[in-house]
């Protein structure tokens, strides 16, 4: 009989919280192991339960930490975890800005929310990327008196990141706009 996705998450979150690579190893994917152990926060506090049949979640209550997940999510696949995600430590807002971006090209959300807000991950994959579509070109961030602007440009306009954050605490892309020539 096939584990509850839950019972495979928390089993995966134990280990790790015993730092037993091993434990981790006979329920997680290698790739998934490591990405676990790279975690640069604390512990999350609470587990919110899983969606969508495979999909875990360990959040923060006690800590703010960058990003939408506010924590780790497990994708659990039959009785693996077999993708971590993770609230990242970003510490440019460059790192934010690219990371979403290259979220929105391979059209993966939760990568998405590791570098930016729930509101800046939905805005953007409102529309998927095009790859034949028009091509955008990275124009780098300005400071300015709410935070940094990073911009992409396109043939017709730009979209601009909106990153919040420090480098102590991490950057986050904490909304999206658009503007057209």
């Amino acid at each position: 009989m096939k584990p509850a996705p839950a019972t495979v998450a928390r089993k995966l979150f134990d280990a790790w919280l015993r730092r037993d690579r091993h434990a981790a190893s006979r329920v997680a994917t290698a790739g998934a192991v490591s990405t676990i152990f790279a975690y640069p926060f604390r512990a999350p506090d609470r587990f919110a339960g899983c969606t969508g049949g495979r999909d875990c979640r360990f959040v923060h209550t006690s800590v703010n930490v960058p990003g939408g997940l506010d924590g780790i999510l497990m994708v659990v696949s039959g009785s693996k975890v077999v993708k971590v995600y993770e609230s990242r430590h970003l510490v440019t807002p460059s790192a934010a800005a690219t990371r979403l971006f290259q979220a929105w090209r391979a059209g993966d959300r939760y990568r998405g929310l590791e570098a930016a807000t729930n509101k800046a991950v939905t805005k953007l994959f409102f529309h998927r990327y095009d790859p034949r579509g028009v091509a955008y070109m990275f124009q780098g961030c300005n400071r300015d008196s709410k935070g940094y602007s990073c911009a992409y440009s396109y043939e017709g306009g730009a979209m601009f990141m909106r990153v919040g954050g420090s480098k102590a605490r991490g950057y986050e892309v904490t909304s999206i706009g658009y503007i057209a020539d």
